[in-house]
């Protein structure tokens, strides 16, 4: 069982790194993701929340004849700036992993 103390500091570690966490995400929301699509026809432009914040179509995309060429290049523009944001968040909450309970 444990005594008032070792309550004490392990309270005092989840707040610390309760703040810790909290300052990850903000950092992580401050960032921009660019998703690409070839030859850079599409970009898609998220926050760190996951947020498309911007979409880029050049013309040259625009196919009047070929609208599937379009929504290809978008949804791979799309998937590659989740991709990112995905990759991001795993980097900078991996390293908690082993110190949360149930994580």
């Amino acid at each position: 069982m444990m005594n008032g103390m070792n309550m004490n500091k392990m309270m005092k570690q989840m707040k610390k790194m309760q703040a810790q966490l909290a300052d990850e995400q903000a950092k992580l929301n401050e960032q921009t993701f660019i998703g690409k699509a070839p030859s850079d026809l599409v970009s898609a432009t998220f926050n760190g929340q996951r947020k498309l914040v911007d979409l880029d179509i050049k013309s040259e995309a625009i196919d009047p004849d070929d609208p599937e060429m379009l929504a290809d290049l978008v949804l791979t523009a799309v998937n590659d700036g989740l991709s990112q944001v995905e990759k991001a968040t795993e980097d900078t909450y991996g390293k908690y992993k082993n110190s949360i309970p149930g994580m």
